[in-house]
């Protein structure tokens, strides 16, 4: 069913590519429908692209093009590391306006650059357009011993984030409301927001699912736990007992803005999500029989974050 405020929603035009797509080819163990596809090769070869559009991910009054190049660069590279991957290669195309100056368009091929190397991949091709606003698809090819996928959780697991989640969703909303502090977390939230940290060394090849979080944890979870036929329980009190938590819910209140909304409904965190036993970084539940989603806070929906 289509949503007010379009004609379809994003999960609408998943299913009906997925459906379009769908193949029997045996050097494909994944497709459309995770964080990446993986194929066979001489390792597994990760396969993932991502398009970010001026007004949409990203402003240009907002950010300067060298944050704009770490940000579509970082979403990618987090996908591939989401399947416990790693990025060797890069390709990217750009679409501009024609208005943009030499060193604005170089400022962001520097900011690409700059993530690339964090990542440990290359740039190796692309591809430049004209449009009527500024167009960044980046595809990476990663590789892998073993990929991790979405639909592995099982019952009894661990829920783990590999940091908290809302940090990009409090610096959305800082700069909508041009809400100032000379605090630490301001400058963290809005760091965030215009260049997502990636913790490239998050080591979780015991996992048994994992996702990167780039729409909201509630939506990225829901989809693990439909994938892995279980469900997914949050336990509040560990996540309020995260050290980030004090920062991000002091900012929250400044703003008079539900500290939980961003955690669960924020968008394009980038962190990882992941289930097993005694993985790194922070506990926030448990995997139990079942389906969807249990103990979610008051006001939060499992429909939190959408590009339609």
């Amino acid at each position: 069913m289509a949503n007010k405020s379009g004609a379809f929603t994003e999960a609408q035009v998943i299913t009906a590519l997925k459906e379009i797509f769908a193949t029997n080819d045996p050097r494909i163990s994944i497709g459309i429908g995770d964080d990446a596809a993986v194929v066979s090769g001489g390792e597994r070869q990760i396969l993932t692209t991502d398009m970010a559009v001026e007004g949409v991910h990203f402003r240009t009054d907002w950010s300067t093009a060298f944050e704009i190049g770490r940000k579509v660069t970082a979403a990618n590279c987090a996908d591939v590391l989401a399947m416990s991957g790693t990025t060797d290669y890069l390709l990217v195309a750009v679409a501009l306006t024609g208005g943009e100056s030499m060193q604005w368009i170089s400022d962001l091929a520097r900011g690409i650059k700059y993530e690339a190397d964090l990542a440990g991949a290359q740039v190796v091709g692309g591809d430049i357009s004209r449009a009527k606003s500024v167009v960044i698809t980046i595809t990476a090819v990663g590789s892998t011993v073993k990929a991790i996928g979405r639909n592995g959780a099982k019952v009894g697991d661990g829920i783990y984030l590999s940091s908290l989640t809302g940090w990009s969703a409090a610096g959305f909303a800082i700069m909508e409301s041009k809400f100032t502090s000379a605090t630490d977390a301001h400058a963290a939230a809005v760091g965030e927001f215009k260049s997502p940290t990636i913790d490239y060394g998050f080591d979780a090849t015991s996992a048994t699912s994992m996702c990167d979080v780039s729409d909201a944890l509630v939506t990225q979870a829901t989809q693990m736990a439909d994938s892995s036929k279980v469900a997914f329980k949050f336990d509040l009190s560990k996540i309020q007992a995260c050290s980030e938590f004090v920062e991000l819910e002091s900012l929250s209140r400044a703003l008079e803005i539900d500290v939980w909304k961003w955690i669960f409904a924020g968008g394009e965190d980038h962190v990882l999500l992941a289930t097993g036993v005694d993985l790194p970084g922070i506990l926030i539940g448990e995997v139990i029989a079942g389906a969807g989603i249990q103990n979610l806070p008051t006001g939060v929906e499992t429909s939190a974050w959408r590009h339609f």
